[in-house]
C-alpha cells in the first residue's frame, strides 16, 4: 500500500511500531522492520552507550529502515541526535516536540522528523517547524495521553497541516487502518498491539495480564507521575492512588535513585529534565518528583515480570485483543484485512447498511 508515510520513510506498509519504554528494544524493532513496517526504537530508559549498542544490534538484524525514539526535554538530546546522525538512523521520532534547531540538525542529515502530538496546536508547531510528518495520539491510547478521542482529533490535525499525518491510539486491525487513511492519515501506528506479539521481550506473565484486561480494566490515573497516564488497572494503581503524599514521595525518591542508576544520569540532570518537564504544565514540585516513579515501575514489569510492583502502560485496545502474533503475521494480518475493506467498500459490499437502519427514515 503505498502513501506519504511509506514514501517518506521508506517502508512497504503504513504501519508504525510505536517506541515504548523497556518493550521497544532490537529484537521487537528490527522484526517490525524485516515485516515492513516502521520499528521506532525507544531510547530514554537506555544511556547514550546503550543507545548506540542498540541501534548497532537493529542494524545487524535488518537492512530496513528503522527510527529512534528520543525525549526532545533530556539533558543529553543534543548527543543522542548526533549519535543517531553517525549511526545512520532513518527515522527521528519525539515523545515530546522537539526545538527548532534540534528539527534543522537532523534534517540538514537526512534524518526524517515525526514528533509525536497529542493536540492540534503542537502539530502546528512543529510543521511549522519544518517536521517531516507527525504522529497524532487520541485519547484511546497508552501511557501519557490526552482526553480527545483520535476519531474526533485526528480530523482535525490532517485538516490543519500540509505533513503526513500518522493516527495513533485505538489502533489494532485492518479495518482502523482504513478508517485513518478514510480520515485522511498516511498510515497508523500501533503500541498495545506490537507489545502483544511473539517477537516481543515483555516477559509471558505480562502478556497474560494484557490479554486477559478488558476494556474496563484499562484506566487513566495521575497517581504515578502527577500526568494522565493510561495503564492496566491493578491492586498496585489503586494503591499508589490511595496512599498519601509522604509515602507517595518516599517511593519516588527510591525509584528516582534507582531509575538515575540505570539510566547513567545524574542528579543534576534529573533535576534538569523534571524542571523541563513542569515547565508549561500545573504540576507541583511533589509531581515532579513522582515523575521519576514511571521509569522504574513500567521496568518491575516490562523486564522484570513483577505484575505486583510494576505499571502496565497500555491502550484501551488492550480489552479486544486475544492473541500473540508475530510482526511478520501481525502486519500481513492488518494488511490483508484492509484489502478485504476496500475490496468490500468498493464493490459496496459494506454500504448496506449506510444511512438509518432498515424500515426507518434517516
Amino acid at each position: 500500500m503505498d502513501t506519504a508515510l511509506t514514501r517518506l520513510v521508506g517502508v512497504r506498509h503504513p504501519i508504525v511500531q510505536t517506541g515504548m519504554g523497556w518493550v521497544a528494544g532490537p529484537r521487537l524493532v528490527s522484526a517490525t522492520a524485516n515485516a515492513g513496517a516502521l520499528g521506532i526504537l525507544a531510547s530514554a530508559t537506555m544511556t547514550l552507550d546503550g543507545l548506540r549498542e542498540a541501534v548497532r544490534e537493529v542494524k545487524s538484524r535488518t537492512d530496513a529502515p528503522f527510527g529512534v525514539n528520543l525525549r526532545a526535554d533530556a539533558a543529553d538530546a543534543g548527543d543522542r541526535v548526533r549519535l543517531m546522525i553517525d549511526e545512520g538512523v532513518r527515522v527521528a521520532s519525539f515523545a515530546l516536540a522537539p526545538s527548532a534547531e534540534l528539527i534543522a540538525e537532523l534534517k540538514e542529515a537526512g534524518v526524517v522528523v515525526v514528533p509525536s502530538v497529542g493536540a492540534r496546536r503542537h502539530a502546528e508547531k512543529v510543521a511549522a517547524w519544518g517536521a517531516d510528518a507527525v504522529i497524532v495520539q487520541g485519547g484511546e491510547g497508552g501511557g501519557h495521553t490526552g482526553e480527545v478521542a483520535t476519531t474526533v482529533l485526528l480530523p482535525q490535525v490532517v485538516d490543519a497541516v500540509d505533513i503526513p499525518v500518522v493516527a495513533a491510539g485505538g489502533f489494532f486491525d485492518g479495518r482502523g487502518l482504513v478508517a485513518a487513511l478514510a480520515y485522511g492519515a498516511a498510515g497508523v501506528a500501533m503500541g498495545t498491539r506490537f507489545l502483544l506479539t511473539s517477537d516481543s521481550t515483555v516477559p509471558d506473565a505480562v502478556k497474560a495480564r494484557y490479554l486477559a484486561a478488558t476494556v474496563r480494566d484499562v484506566t487513566v490515573t495521575r497517581a504515578v507521575d502527577g500526568l494522565p497516564h493510561r495503564m492496566l488497572r491493578t491492586d498496585l494503581v489503586t494503591g499508589l492512588e490511595n496512599s498519601g503524599r509522604a509515602k507517595a514521595l518516599a517511593r519516588a525518591v527510591r525509584h528516582a535513585a534507582g531509575f538515575r542508576r540505570l539510566s547513567g544520569l545524574t542528579w543534576r540532570q534529573m533535576i534538569r529534565d523534571g524542571v523541563s518537564l513542569k515547565h508549561g504544565k500545573d504540576l507541583t514540585w511533589s509531581q515532579v518528583l513522582l515523575a521519576a516513579n514511571t521509569p522504574m515501575l513500567l521496568r518491575s514489569a516490562m523486564v522484570d515480570g513483577r505484575t505486583d510492583l510494576g505499571v502496565m502502560a497500555s491502550g484501551q485496545v488492550a480489552g479486544v485483543i486475544d492473541d500473540l502474533p508475530s510482526c511478520a503475521e501481525l502486519v500481513e494480518r492488518v494488511m490483508a484485512e484492509a484489502a478485504e475493506v476496500v475490496g468490500a467498500l468498493s464493490t459496496g459490499g459494506a454500504l448496506g447498511v449506510r444511512g438509518a437502519p432498515s424500515g426507518t427514515e434517516g
